[in-house]
């Protein structure tokens, strides 16, 4: 198989490269992060410049056209900057409701308004009780003439803080661990009945808990068939992993050199530590996870436009599970290597391995996509059985 860039794809990915090579230094980082918002503005309103919102989006809705292989480049650089900015929130994430369920005058509203950095958006379909089941949802919608009413809670809301509007699961009908019965709606942030609570994860990005209290929802914003959502939400999860995928890898990949570079310049008993073959050897390790990462994101990338849910789904399993896996190893013998400075929050060494676990936790770690695997028969096999 041809894994070449294209001429276009890799100006992409030199253009994308360059932006945070300039702008996004560990130090760069630190001082957004203490911005009031929790990250840049001013990068925001970059990546629009760039085009870089308006990427994933086809050209008639006001975007450029872009599919998963330049989310993936996108994605494995800001994996590299360790971005704080919300966009595989608004972008990736709620973006692909968009894409995948949104009518045509909703895609015309919202699309351009994100593209040019207008507007931010956030998917709430994690609640309390259902850890990794996008299907498990109490959050229930009732039909009051032509409104909704929305009641539940909603929690790690990733940047649902800074959400303009957020795209809600909720149940209209069926019981709470069924897939029937779920639909998908728009809710402003400030809405009558919406609360947000704003808080920080472990690897310095924001997330929010939402409640809400009787919140009416006019029926434009309903995305969809208000009971038939879940074949949408389980589309655009799989290809959120993807970029998920593709962003650990950039992770992965600065944590492997920073620490051979350490290796190669730090110094015990007279000589550079990397001089012992046992630290050579972990060494060696780090980059065959590394390149097993990276195969197995761009086998995931490849397959989210399969049409066959089973096969997209295996590829999709595969490829975070073995994510997971590689950023605990990875993460692990970075630490490791570098001793005691490794575990400071000077350093950015730790900063990557706790945004590395976070994103191996994110839509599923590496046991729930193990045994998601294990029911749809293997990587390789037969049709996929009932789950």
């Amino acid at each position: 198989m041809d894994f070449d860039y294209s001429e276009e794809q890799q100006l992409l990915k030199d253009s994308v490269e360059r932006v945070m090579l300039d702008n996004y230094s560990f130090n760069d980082r630190c001082k957004y992060q203490a911005e009031k918002v929790g990250y840049s503005e001013a990068m925001w309103a970059r990546y629009a410049e760039l085009g870089l919102l308006a990427l994933p989006f086809s050209e008639a809705h006001g975007g450029l056209g872009g599919g998963a292989i330049e989310t993936m480049i996108v994605m494995e650089a800001f994996g590299k900057a360790l971005i704080l900015e919300p966009y595989f929130a608004t972008v990736v994430l709620a973006g692909g409701i968009l894409r995948q369920g949104a009518s045509e005058t909703q895609k015309a509203e919202m699309i351009p308004a994100i593209a040019e950095g207008r507007m931010k958006l956030a998917f709430a379909y994690a609640e309390p009780q259902s850890r990794y089941d996008l299907f498990d949802v109490q959050t229930q919608a009732k039909k009051d003439g032509d409104e909704w009413v929305l009641n539940g809670i909603k929690g790690l809301v990733l940047h649902g803080e800074a959400a303009d509007r957020i795209i809600v699961s909720a149940r209209t009908a069926g019981d709470t661990r069924e897939k029937d019965g779920i639909g998908l709606f728009l809710v402003h942030s400030s809405a009558p009945g919406v609360a947000r609570r704003g808080y920080p994860t472990q690897d310095g990005l924001r997330a929010a808990e939402f409640t809400l209290d009787n919140v009416r929802v006019q029926a434009a914003d309903v995305i969809g068939d208000p009971a038939g959502a879940f074949p949408v939400i389980t589309r655009v999860a799989d290809e959120a992993v993807a970029a998920l995928c593709a962003e650990a890898v950039g992770c992965f990949a600065v944590m492997q050199a920073t620490t051979l570079e350490y290796l190669k310049t730090r110094k015990q008993f007279g000589t550079t530590i990397g001089s012992f073959q046992v630290l050579q050897h972990r060494a060696v390790d780090m980059l065959i996870e590394l390149e097993q990462s990276r195969s197995m994101a761009m086998y995931a990338t490849m397959m989210v436009s399969e049409d066959g849910a089973a096969e997209r789904e295996r590829a999709i399993s595969a490829a975070k599970a073995q994510i997971g896996q590689s950023a605990k190893l990875i993460g692990q013998q970075s630490i490791q290597l570098h001793g005691g400075i490794g575990m400071t929050m000077e350093y950015s060494v730790g900063h990557y391995f706790k945004h590395a676990t976070m994103l191996d936790k994110l839509l599923g770690d590496a046991d729930h996509h193990m045994q998601r695997l294990a029911a749809l028969g293997g990587l390789i096999g037969q049709e996929a059985s009932p789950t």
